[in-house]
């Protein structure tokens, strides 16, 4: 099966092309615009490690490794698309001009974090593989509206294994819809590597059973990210349904801020390996190899991302306080009685401590 879903790559670990073919489509202004997103997330992404590691945060999931897979494919999307995320990818989120404040507020617990104006974004899915149905029910949607609108649902390897996965797959399937399946396989589901999660060799194979493109990309290569997907949206925008794909990645750091890799990994092996499979100095290297890096460029973009950061936590931060009624308020339409106790005795409680 491997061989019959090779791994698609344009540019290779040394920052040369792989595949003269695309030449004619790079531009400066897209190798720029690609560096500054994945140079943006990617300090956005260890400086919420570091507000974690304070107290300032609550507990945060990374995806440093993930730039290329995550920006590649967001940068791919029109503006009235829809983004259906799981809680691994905000760095897709906030390169499809989703608002850092709120981002931010939502890795603090607050709901106010799953608004972004002006953007269709889904809430971040904690539950494995839910977002995949609503995808395809979103994408149901636009066409029957008639419109050119996609979804994009993200995924990983670990969701292949779940129930949501499927019924998405097959519902989008049978309604030819609009909507990319996105899998970034970063070889671990939580602490289960890829061989004990499912025994076929390649989740782009999967897609056989449901009548769409299936096709494997080195989720490392932004150039593959960015044209594959790019085709894959454009084929859903003709009336031509969904494509599954696989972007075959790496997450350098833990699952998230909670939990330790070196209990089931070889995380100096992941190490090691960085200097081969770090996106960002692929394209670093492909920069310099191609002309298109500009030094004094990347202070001043790092300098405009240090302080973009900065003020959103500033705004995060003193953002008001939460209403705990909120705890309450939202789940059902009309409160269970056990609940209305324990919130009329919380609330109690509160104005006894004011």
């Amino acid at each position: 099966m491997e061989e019959l879903y090779p791994i698609i790559q344009y540019v290779n670990e040394e920052g040369e092309f792989s595949d003269d073919s695309i030449k004619e489509e790079i531009t400066a202004e897209l190798v720029h615009s690609f560096y500054y997103h994945m140079l943006r997330i990617r300090t956005f992404d260890r400086k919420a490690k570091s507000l974690q590691r304070q107290g300032r945060l609550g507990t945060y999931a990374l995806f440093e490794g993930q730039e290329a897979a995550q920006v590649g494919s967001a940068l791919s999307l029109k503006k009235d698309d829809w983004v259906f995320p799981t809680y691994r990818d905000h760095g897709a989120l906030l390169t499809f001009g989703a608002n850092m404040p709120k981002v931010l507020l939502y890795w603090n617990g607050r709901a106010e974090g799953n608004l972004h104006p002006d953007r269709n974004v889904f809430p971040p899915a904690v539950p494995i593989a839910t977002q995949l149905p609503h995808a395809a029910g979103a994408a149901w949607a636009d066409k029957r509206k008639g419109n050119k609108n996609v979804s994009i649902a993200y995924f990983g390897d670990g969701a292949t294994s779940e129930g949501d996965f499927h019924e998405g797959m097959n519902f989008a399937s049978v309604f030819k819809l609009p909507v990319v399946f996105f899998n970034q396989n970063n070889g671990y589901a939580i602490s289960v590597p890829i061989e004990k999660q499912m025994n076929s060799k390649t989740i782009a194979q999967k897609s056989v059973a449901y009548g769409m493109p299936g096709i494997r990309i080195d989720g490392n290569d932004i150039f593959a990210v960015y044209i594959e997907t790019k085709k894959a949206f454009d084929r859903a925008r003709n009336g031509d349904g969904p494509t599954l794909i696989e972007a075959v990645t790496q997450r350098f750091g833990a699952h998230t801020t909670a939990d330790d890799p070196t209990k089931y990994r070889d995380q100096h092996e992941v190490d090691s390996t960085r200097d081969q499979l770090d996106p960002l100095l692929r394209l670093e290297r492909f920069m310099k190899d191609q002309t298109y890096w500009d030094e004094k460029w990347v202070q001043e973009i790092s300098i405009q991302i240090n302080e973009e950061i900065e003020e959103a936590i500033v705004e995060m931060e003193n953002f008001p306080k939460a209403n705990v009624e909120d705890l309450f308020d939202h789940v059902f339409e009309e409160l269970p009685w056990p609940l209305q106790e324990q919130k009329e005795q919380y609330l109690q409680s509160v104005r006894r401590d004011q």
